[in-house]
């Protein structure tokens, strides 16, 4: 009977001492975030990733109740700010918001210090934005197909513009050339407003720019608009066509946002973030900023952003491969 009392003692012990040992760990997940949240976008202060990440920014630091901080580090395509997170702790205070840039770097940047799968977690897609094929109206072309037959008849006479190496505009214009078998040179800047400048004044041919930003020319006749780079015409674009509709069934390019954490982050405290954006992309303040910026909202599951990334990534993989891209 004694040796029984005692076994029960211990064990007893053993329970007690295995609950405090756990307590720590959960109350630690419960507690999260207890400190400013720090969100890095690899991208100039004043663009739309920033105005976005910002927007965010603010309507986290309302529903986790912690001060967002939102810190740039632009250079190198992006990936400068992308490696500071890649190697930031797993702790879940230094986020990424960044676009689809990163996909496409992973392949056309060779020597990057980070795996854009291994390193980095996938949160939530924030939002999807199309793409416009526009040139200098000067240019005699009318129409997509115009377009084509003119490159071709003037074979490495024509130039495109895009805001930098590894941007979705930059690669959406090698992956027209693959697929049409025209000859155009990739004329790099740093950012949009000195490609909206050339373009303009007629020192570059062509550009797939983001719809909003070059809407207000397309109106004013200042730009013409060719073909939009999504499965579906653009609501403020209603007469412009697809490319897919003119022939090309696999070109689709939407460019996206979206939140990421460093890798072997808690997925209790990435799930929480999920949670949490998914119910901001559901407010009206948010998706109105959002509109303004020309993006559609997307959110959805981690798993279902997963899912998008590894994809992208293999997507502009073989872009890269079949085109010869190479960062400028």
């Amino acid at each position: 009977m004694i040796c029984l009392k005692k076994i029960f003692h211990c064990w007893k012990q053993f329970i007690t001492l295995a609950v405090f040992a756990f307590t720590p760990v959960i109350t630690l997940a419960q507690a999260y975030p207890n400190k400013p949240i720090t969100i890095v976008v690899p991208f100039v202060a004043g663009g739309s990733t920033d105005v976005t990440a910002r927007a965010i920014g603010q309507k986290l630091s309302t529903q986790l109740g912690q001060p967002i901080v939102v810190e740039n580090k632009p250079g190198a395509g992006s990936t400068i700010g992308v490696a500071y997170v890649a190697k930031a702790p797993s702790d879940g205070y230094t986020l990424l918001f960044t676009t689809i840039s990163m996909a496409i770097n992973a392949s056309l940047r060779p020597k990057l210090t980070y795996d854009s799968i291994k390193d980095l977690q996938p949160i939530i897609q924030i939002s999807s934005l199309p793409l416009v094929l526009v040139i200098n109206p000067n240019l005699p072309p009318k129409t997509f197909q115009e377009f084509i037959a003119y490159a071709k008849a003037n074979a490495g006479k024509l130039n495109y513009a895009s805001s930098g190496s590894g941007t979705s505009p930059h690669l959406a214009g090698e992956m027209f050339k693959t697929m049409t078998g025209i000859s155009m040179t990739h004329i790099p800047y740093k950012g949009n407003a000195p490609v909206l400048n050339d373009l303009l004044a007629g020192q570059v041919d062509a550009h797939f720019g983001l719809v909003p930003g070059m809407l207000p020319y397309i109106k004013s006749g200042k730009l013409r608009a060719l073909a939009v780079t999504t499965k579906t015409r653009v609501a403020s674009l209603p007469d412009v066509p697809t490319i897919m509709e003119l022939g090309y069934p696999n070109y689709e390019i939407n460019s996206w946002q979206g939140l990421f954490a460093p890798a072997n982050t808690p997925p209790d405290i990435i799930t929480k973030l999920n949670e949490t954006t998914n119910r901001i992309l559901s407010d009206p303040e948010f998706r109105a900023v959002l509109a303004k910026e020309g993006s559609d909202p997307v959110g959805g599951s981690i798993s279902q952003f997963s899912t998008h990334v590894v994809s992208e990534v293999n997507k502009w993989a073989k872009v890269v491969k079949d085109s010869g891209a190479q960062a400028d």
